[in-house]
């Protein structure tokens, strides 16, 4: 067998909003890489009509577009198999969280990244912030609006560098008004909506919070992959040092309720913080086979493949009472912190959720226990 080329590496251009630069950046680093002799090509390129970027892609080999039909349209994608078959060093990808349409070889953009960067290639890549899975809830209660689209947290951890691309929501909103970020009919409606300042900015310190986030845990191998420069400090860079370990274990409570992910989301990000082991456990109380699927079951295992998803450790219990099971996993596994749900029901079911809660409080006096909240429907 042929020896496997070295894995490449990922750069990740993160923004909070559409037209704070990520894609100018990108393709600016592109053509320096060029003129340093290395064979670049760009796999795909979004231009929503702003010149000053369609002009950042003279000179550079573009791979032509994978046509694709869909329920009688048309419609195009990134050509990864093409890219693979050409083999250059550095491929620019824009819109890293895009979901390909039905019937492709890979679902997401992302996972026709990993097959770039697992043939060798270098990607150059684009997103904003609220398409981090683990920030899902919190950009929902910022923007209202729900983020369908979403990058795993470990794919972002995959990467060599993350280069936040930062405007302030003023210079993005004047940018907005005079044209350059999207057709006048476009932009109304965008301001109207999406871009409002108060969410800019907190979507905006999401994103800086995030950089700082991957200074803390990455360790940078500058050689391969040189740190670019921007005139006017419009780019911030994650930089250099390790954590030590820590002896922290986190585990998320999964039942049937919806709320289940948003725990599953809060404790993965709070165990990427601290660099600690994350579990998702569900019980169940009756492991007859004979019994038919439920629905609740069925849900608790949607949100169990979920957490898989997300690379957590995901394990179905069985037992009669869930607070003692839980619990005694919790401590078998050294686990420190334990993220629960709070009920959302009224009734018996609530009754017996806050039950549980209670009872896993009583049990876990060495262990820090969070019942988590969803504010929309708390207040």
């Amino acid at each position: 067998m042929p020896d496997q080329p070295p894995r490449g590496k990922l750069r990740i251009y993160l923004g909070y909003a559409a037209g704070v630069g990520k894609t100018y950046q990108m393709l600016d680093d592109a053509q320096e890489l060029k003129q340093a002799g290395r064979d670049v090509v760009i796999g795909y390129f979004e231009p929503h009509g702003r010149a000053d970027t369609i002009a950042k892609t003279h000179g550079l080999e573009i791979v032509p577009r994978r046509k694709a039909a869909y329920r009688g349209a048309q419609f195009e994608e990134m050509d990864s198999e093409a890219i693979l078959s050409r083999k250059p060093a550095v491929c620019a990808v824009d819109e890293f969280p895009h979901t390909n349409v039905p019937g492709s070889l890979r679902a997401k953009r992302w996972q026709d990244v990993q097959a770039l960067l697992e043939a060798g290639i270098d990607v150059l890549t684009t997103m904003n912030i609220q398409h981090l899975e683990s920030l899902n809830d919190q950009v929902l209660r910022i923007s209202g609006i729900q983020v369908r689209e979403t990058i795993p947290d470990w794919i972002v951890q995959q990467a060599a560098q993350v280069i936040m691309v930062d405007l302030t929501p003023r210079a993005l909103l004047n940018r907005l008004i005079r044209g350059v970020v999207y057709a006048p009919e476009k932009a109304q409606k965008a301001l109207d909506h999406f871009f409002k300042e108060s969410t800019l900015v907190a979507l905006r310190e999401l994103a800086l919070r995030q950089t700082a986030h991957e200074v803390e845990v990455r360790q940078l191998d500058l050689e391969e992959l040189p740190p670019p420069e921007r005139p006017g400090g419009e780019s911030l860079q994650t930089m250099v040092t390790g954590v030590t370990g820590r002896n922290e274990r986190i585990l998320a409570h999964v039942t049937a309720d919806p709320s289940s992910a948003m725990v599953i989301r809060r404790a993965k990000r709070v165990a990427d913080y601290l660099q600690a082991d994350c579990f998702a456990v569900g019980v169940r109380r009756h492991a007859d086979p004979r019994d038919p699927e439920t629905s609740e079951s069925e849900a608790v295992e949607r949100h169990l493949n979920f957490a898989r998803q997300l690379h957590v450790e995901a394990r179905l219990l069985e037992g009669e009472d869930a607070a003692t099971i839980l619990v005694d996993f919790a401590r078998r596994n050294g686990v420190t912190q334990l993220f629960l749900a709070r009920p959302r029901e009224a009734g018996l079911a609530a009754i017996v959720r806050r039950s549980l809660a209670h009872r896993v409080v009583q049990l876990t006096r060495d262990m820090q226990v969070t019942i988590v909240a969803d504010r929309e429907t708390a207040r």
